[in-house]
């Protein structure tokens, strides 16, 4: 009886994030081809230096391995690895004094420019009007709302993952997912199910 060798994206991260921890080079690898574009994306939406964003991503990873023998042993990977990004950047915008005396990532701005046409124009409702109007009012969030949605929307974390991410706890991570969901309500004029199919799993 042969046996079934199952095929890389069937590979779930908690077996990778194991695998690595005892030296495995290849889970190691898997795990970085699999979210590398998604840290370097997420890096790019704080800071505006891709060089360094990237630089910034791979230091993380090498960490990991590096110091693999004193992970924690359970981890949401996709959440640790966010959030390794950003303190990383923090530290960089420390160094370069942008931060002063701190590294509170509080300081940073939210770059990323939301588009959500792709996923929803295909649907009788969402008219390339209303979905442009609706990019608008994601993006004249403030940054720390903005932030909250794009992870929870397009990274798909959960509120706890979002407030560790953000240093903040769960009631004021659900607050900042609260109030940009309300103040998108409170603006969009076209009807309400573009915004429920938008935010459908943030509730």
């Amino acid at each position: 009886m042969k046996t079934r060798i199952l095929p890389i994206s069937s590979i779930d991260d908690n077996t990778l994030w194991s695998n690595l921890k005892i030296g495995d080079e290849k889970s190691f690898s898997l795990l970085f081809e699999r979210y590398y574009s998604d840290l370097v994306n997420y890096g790019n939406s704080l800071s505006p230096y891709a060089e360094k964003v990237q630089d910034c991503v791979q230091d993380v990873f090498t960490d990991i391995w590096v110091y693999r023998n004193s992970l924690q042993e359970f981890v949401v990977v996709k959440a640790y690895l966010l959030s390794s990004v950003r303190k990383r950047i923090a530290r960089l915008y420390e160094r370069d004094h942008i931060f002063r005396k701190t590294a509170s990532t509080d300081a940073i701005a939210f770059l990323l420019e939301f588009s959500v046409e792709n996923e929803l124009l295909d649907d009788d409702y969402a008219a390339k009007e209303k979905v442009v109007y609706l990019n608008k009012l994601l993006n004249e969030l403030p940054p720390r709302q903005k932030e909250a949605l794009y992870l929870r929307y397009h990274q798909g974390l959960s509120v706890e993952q979002i407030a560790e991410m953000l240093d903040v706890n769960y009631q004021s991570a659900s607050n900042l997912l609260h109030r940009g969901l309300l103040t998108l309500r409170k603006e969009w004029k076209g009807s309400f199910t573009l915004i429920a199919l938008l935010f459908s799993s943030t509730v």
